[in-house]
């Protein structure tokens, strides 16, 4: 076993375990840390596939800015977990179905000699000019270009959501009145008391 093969093996094995930490945690913002986690390891995955692009991608805009996101939303929300809780188990059997089926596709992904995948197309030659950014943007800008302004729109949909749900109005917290600020006079705001002068004996 080679030393590449050694760090696949690690990076594997803490990405599973940090993934189902992010299900299984009952604390929200150990889950979104536990993301964090499942995301460095992914782009570690990346650069060991030699897609540097993608992997400093993963880090700046999933870690650096969906995933502060996140954690603001989270710390900011009023979450009831017992709420959250009360439809586990009556939506456990569409849950089970949906990771049985996950399950069945990476199987297939991983045994697909067996299922005749594994007529796979060579790789292009790279040369001393190849640049993989440069194939990546070509593709995303020419074939894929439709999906990838449908993700944009999908994640300001979110940006909106969350903001949305931080600024819904909730009891017990105080905001200030602006217009009662700016009527407030200098006499409401300032009082001079006159103090006689403390002498020593």
């Amino acid at each position: 076993m080679s030393f590449e093969d050694i760090i696949f093996y690690f990076f594997s094995a803490v990405l599973v375990s940090s993934a189902l930490g992010v299900i299984t945690a009952r604390n929200p913002v150990h889950s979104a840390l536990l993301l964090v986690l499942a995301f460095f390891t992914s782009a570690g995955l990346w650069l060991l596939l030699e897609a540097e692009f993608l992997a400093i991608t993963l880090v700046l805009v999933y870690v650096g800015a969906v995933m502060v996101l996140f954690l603001f939303v989270v710390m900011m929300l009023d979450i009831n977990l017992d709420q959250l809780r009360e439809g586990f188990w009556k939506w456990f059997p569409f849950g089970a179905f949906l990771a049985l089926l996950m399950a069945g596709e990476m199987a297939m992904v991983l045994m697909g000699k067996q299922f005749g995948a594994d007529e796979m197309p060579a790789p292009p030659s790279r040369g001393a000019d190849y640049s993989n950014t440069k194939e990546l943007g070509r593709l995303i800008y020419t074939e894929y270009v439709y999906a990838f302004e449908l993700a944009a729109v999908i994640l300001l949909v979110a940006i909106v959501a969350a903001i949305a749900l931080t600024l819904r109005r909730r009891t017990g917290i105080k905001s200030p009145d602006v217009a009662q600020q700016v009527a407030v006079k200098r006499k409401d705001r300032v009082r001079m008391v006159s103090m006689p002068s403390e002498k020593k004996e």
